[in-house]
Order: structure tokens, then C-alpha cells, then sequence
């Protein structure tokens, strides 16, 4: 079993910065992917960045590219997602997911794994 873990959320101004982790572990990790995804009352969960763990490529839903960059810690099966710029409609519960097999990064289906999420608000 697989375990994820988030931290870093919090109450942030708009324009402002916050920085996620989360943390995999369990008897044998690995992962094809691991990505963050981000709910709001009353929306549907959505795609919000994903890094392949092999070759480190990255992903991003056009919400927030150029504000948000995920990055990887292979040492210590981490992911961390800074977020830059925020506003107003970036707040959520922000949840990490692993996956182990190959599949389109942006589904929400192609992810095993998922963390119990952690709240971001931004003020205006």
C-alpha cells in the first residue's frame, strides 16, 4: 500500500505564494506519475499539474501555466507544487496522486493513489 501525504496549504492574498509537498511512501513505491489535482465547492475535481518520475517531464493545466511548477525529490519520493501569483479562483482542496502505469496524466482515472488533500484559500 502506498500512502501519500500532503502539506503546505494555507491562507494566502491573492498575488501571493504558497508551496505544496507531498510525501509517498509504503513498502515499495513506484510510480509512473504523480500530479496534483484541486476541487472547489461545488466543482468537479480537476487537473492541475502532473511530472513523470522517470525523466522528469512536467504537465500543466493552462489555468496556471506559468504561475505554478511542479518538481520531484527521487531521494525521498517527493513532489512539491509551487504556486505563484495566486488568485481568488485557485482555492481548493488541493490533493496529490500517484500512478503506477502508464496513462494519459491529466485523467483522473489513470491515478492509484491519492492524499487526503489540503486547503488552499486566497483572499481578494
Amino acid at each position: 500500500q502506498v500512502q501519500l501525504v500532503e502539506s503546505g496549504g494555507g491562507l494566502v492574498q491573492a498575488g501571493g505564494s504558497l508551496r505544496l509537498s507531498c510525501a509517498a511512501s509504503g513498502r515499495t513505491f513506484s510510480s509512473y506519475a504523480m500530479g496534483w489535482f484541486r476541487q472547489a465547492p461545488g466543482k468537479e475535481r480537476e487537473f492541475v499539474a502532473a511530472i513523470k518520475w522517470s525523466g522528469g517531464r512536467t504537465y500543466y493545466a493552462d489555468s496556471v501555466k506559468g504561475r505554478f511548477t511542479i518538481s520531484r525529490d527521487n531521494a525521498k519520493n517527493t513532489i512539491h507544487l509551487q504556486m505563484n501569483s495566486l488568485k481568488p479562483e485557485d482555492a481548493a482542496v488541493y490533493y496529490c496522486a500517484a500512478s503506477r502505469r502508464r496513462g494519459e496524466v491529466g485523467v483522473i482515472e489513470t491515478y492509484d493513489y491519492w492524499g487526503q488533500g489540503t486547503q488552499v484559500t486566497v483572499s481578494s
